[in-house]
């Protein structure tokens, strides 16, 4: 029999299953919802007693009601992603379409083309002189210089080069003008970046790409424009002209600048006109290419330790989706001028691949990473908006082009060697540069550091993937850094004067990662860095005890054909503003040999391949072996120091001998790497593919099994290598800390990484302490005994916290002392049930 509700306020009940509520009770808790999706038993308690129209609901019933409310927005999400995926894979099947048309005329050209040939070459004659023949023969091949009516700097001259960029931009994007063949390692599907071709037999080097992104075409036109807010190689983009056209569109006149990659070439330039225009079908275009003499429009006079570079008609062909986004074609054609860099860094200027990863590549990247931020837009990185943490990202890599590059224009001058001419040291004494460095304090402190060092080096490397030598440089930064060194760049955005490294007593402890933020496929990571410090002396008042580095990760993918690895860092104060000033340093590690690496675009040394067993690990191990014996790339280092002026000598004495030690460094870990050396030192082993990490699984399990009387994993299998597989992907958070004074962390499965918001790596640094609140400080102390005598203990839900600080809720939690083979206690594993952020 139903129960009535009283005042209409409280649930009613049917037969003791159904709650029926009221909608002043689905509003309360709806609102609760917002606030923590997934609350304690205590924290829902809490709630019956904060909220008098919930107080006649069990806590049962309201667990229940969130329960089926995260499964209402589970199903929700997941049918607003199916429906996302549908639109994808249209879009991607008009795209195929499309690429399918564009190859059949392709094939019809070449079987026409073919039986020219065949004829010509049976009746022993030469080829014919008739254009019309030529011009469909060399179709595909070259292009026949057409008959240009006379054209000038005039309106009428620029549009004529404009529509005849338009045309030949067009044929490049639709048509058949440019062989395109499949970059290697690039598969189309719903999830892809979309559909990445490079050009075959054409000169120059020239990439083409073809994607869904959920902006409009006008809005994605406006960010395509604005090139160096995606494009990290590009310095600047000057309108010198703008003209508008009688059918509605626009002739610009642009000069372009690019970073040099390296210390060993020059940067290059461009001088372009672009040409924006909406096509009889509605179609958004923007084409570029570049003015040269032969053209008759306006010139620009070359410019002083930059290289002028020709850009072939490329450019942006936007078309709007059914049901929203647009479909866009991008073509990047270029002729780098490979004649003017060093012969082993011309592998660099003539690759196609190169060229798609670093330009054609990264503007989709960008637009569909704006398009996330857009469709999410939340707040997310300590409080920081995407676009507050993409500046971030982008001022650190301007920052670190700029003291490579070293412009004159930007105040940069070099200085004598020391008779080595290995590391070369510029010297900035502009304001400009110094970006607020020092120059004033609301506590009245004065300017100190006027002056801004920067001394860089570039070295060949043989036999070592990018990727695995800049991880081992991001993970463990001890092996290559000098502590006093980042304390003294540290100072540098400090109050107060900075001591030359050697006056301090001390080093510094381990480094902590806290990760920031990362794009959607991963291949750039900002975060932070925490440097902890140890034995420092009383009296020193300058330094803090932590040292903070803002860093920006990116090419850690091996299956990244053809990408540049970075670690770009600069210290910043821990208050960590917005417009704190950045004095970023490096390594930039670049391939040269980007085809040899296509050759195993399926090898991996991610978290799955190192939970493989049996022969797929060894096979994974011989292919790397194999395809790595020739391989090169160029690294180029660069460190900037913010100092005062009379203590110039110093300062680029002990910048010169750090980097030439740092160098020493990367050599000897460069060799350790090597093939010849994997197999005996086991150097690219992740710590979850190690015996050691398998027994410890085994132990955990084995110990819970004793204590609690249950299995802890689902899975049936013995063998240690799935044991940990299953226990790595286990939903709740499980971590293990060691018996120590002051226990640390010694092993998280993704799950606890995820809680704790940190990595295998930096697990190690954080205290078992750190991560509970005084409430759960006390609860752990007192259950303490409990489990080292009985074994186990269950704790109540509460709070604790992350690495970065941020509250985490769970419902329960349980703790059980982990026994080894001769049943010491080796270790206390923790099962955090339930967790989510609040």
């Amino acid at each position: 029999m139903a129960m009535s509700c009283k005042d209409g306020k409280s649930a009613c009940l049917d037969n003791g299953k159904y709650v029926r509520y009221t909608p002043e009770q689905v509003e309360a808790l709806e609102r609760l919802y917002h606030e923590c999706p997934k609350p304690s038993s205590i924290r829902r308690q809490q709630l019956i007693r904060e909220c008098p129209i919930l107080s006649n609901i069990e806590p049962k019933q309201i667990k229940v009601w969130f329960q089926n409310r995260r499964c209402r927005e589970k199903q929700r999400k997941e049918a607003s992603r199916l429906q996302a995926v549908n639109r994808k894979l249209t879009a991607m099947n008009k795209l195929l379409m499309e690429e399918n048309d564009r190859l059949q005329k392709q094939v019809s050209q070449l079987v026409y083309e073919n039986g020219y040939f065949r004829q010509h070459t049976q009746s022993g004659t030469l080829a014919t002189k008739d254009p019309s023949c030529e011009s469909v023969v060399t179709s595909g091949q070259h292009h026949v210089t057409p008959q240009h009516p006379p054209r000038d700097a005039s309106p009428a001259g620029l549009l004529s080069i404009a529509e005849e960029t338009l045309a030949e931009f067009l044929s490049k994007a639709t048509g058949t003008a440019v062989e395109w063949v499949q970059m290697p390692g690039m598969k189309p599907g719903p999830d892809s970046i979309g559909i990445v071709a490079i050009s075959h037999g054409c000169p120059g080097v020239a990439a083409r790409a073809c994607g869904l992104v959920g902006l409009e075409p006008t809005r994605v036109a406006e960010l395509l424009k604005d090139r160096p807010s995606w494009f990290r190689d590009c310095r600047a983009v000057d309108v010198l002209n703008v003209l508008p056209t009688a059918n509605g569109g626009t002739i610009e006149l642009l000069y372009m600048q690019l970073y040099a990659p390296t210390t060993l070439a020059p940067a290059r330039d461009f001088w372009l006109l672009r040409y924006t225009s909406v096509l009889e079908d509605g179609s958004l275009v923007v084409c570029e290419r570049s003015l040269k003499n032969t053209q008759n429009g306006p010139s620009m006079p070359a410019v002083q330790n930059f290289v002028r570079a020709e850009m072939l008609p490329s450019g942006y062909l936007i078309r709007p989706c059914e049901g929203g986004g647009s479909i866009i074609h991008i073509v990047d054609h270029m002729d780098l001028e490979p004649w003017s860099v060093p012969e082993v860094l011309r592998p660099l200027y003539e690759s196609s691949t190169v060229l798609a990863q670093k330009t054609t590549m990264a503007a989709l990247r960008q637009l569909r990473q704006i398009a996330q931020e857009v469709s999410q837009s939340n707040v997310t990185g300590w409080g920081r908006r995407p676009a507050a943490l993409r500046a971030l990202s982008q001022r650190l890599s301007r920052g670190f082009n700029e003291a490579l590059n070293g412009f004159t224009d930007e105040g940069w001058s070099m200085m004598g060697n020391d008779g080595m001419d290995d590391v070369t040291v510029l010297v900035n004494s502009s304001p400009e540069k110094l970006m607020g460095l020092n120059l004033s304090f609301a506590n009245g402190f004065p300017a100190v550091n006027n002056a801004v060092l920067c001394a860089k080096a570039s070295m060949l490397l043989q036999n070592v993937p990018p990727a695995i030598l800049l991880r081992f440089l991001r993970e463990h930064r001890s092996e290559w850094a000098d502590s006093s060194i980042d304390a003294y760049s540290a100072a540098a955005v400090k109050v107060g004067p900075c001591s030359l490294p050697g006056s301090r007593v001390g080093g510094f402890g381990g480094q902590v990662i806290l990760p920031l933020a990362h794009t959607i496929e991963h291949e750039e990571f900002l975060e932070v860095i925490k440097l902890e410090g140890i034995a420092h002396s009383p009296e020193d008042a300058i330094m803090p005890r932590d040292i903070f580095l803002l860093q920006l990760c990116s090419g850690m993918d091996e299956n990244a054909v053809g990408t540049c690895a970075e670690l770009i860092f600069a210290p910043i104060d821990a208050s960590f503003a917005d417009d704190a000033p950045l004095l970023p340093s490096g390594f930039r590690i670049i391939p040269l040999d980007s085809g040899k690496e296509a050759s195993s675009p399926n090898r991996t040394l991610d978290l799955a391949s190192a939970l493989e067993i049996g022969s797929a690990g060894n096979k994974s191990l011989n292919e790397y072996s194999a395809n790595s014996g020739c391989m090169r790339s160029v690294m180029t280092i660069a460190f900037e120091f913010a100092f005062e002026s009379h203590m110039q000598e110093h300062v680029a004495s002990m910048a010169r001998q750090y980097v030439r030690s740092i160098i020493s460094s990367v050599q000897r870990v460069a060799l350790a790497l090597s093939p010849s050396h994997l197999s005996s030192h086991a150097g690219l082993r992740t710590p979850l593919g190690t015996p050691e990490a398998q027994t410890l699984a085994r132990w955990i399990c084995q110990s819970y099994r004793l204590y609690m009387g249950v299995e802890l994993l689902k899975s049936s299998s013995e063998g240690s290598e799935s044991i940990l597989k299953t226990l790595w992907h286990h939903s709740d958070a499980i971590m293990c800390c060691s018996l120590k004074a002051l226990p640390v962390f010694t092993f998280a499965n993704q799950a606890g990484l995820d809680m704790l918001e940190t990595t295998l790596v930096a697990l190690q640094d954080i205290s078992l302490e750190k991560i509970f609140d005084d409430h759960g400080r006390k609860t752990l102390c007192t259950e303490f005994p409990q489990i080292m005598q009985q074994g186990f203990a269950c704790l109540q839900g509460g709070i604790c916290l992350s690495s970065m600080g941020r509250p985490v809720s769970y419902e329960r939690a349980v703790a059980w002392k982990v026994l080894n083979e001769e049943e010491n206690a080796h270790c206390i594993c923790f099962m955090f049930i339930n967790w989510s952020f609040v």
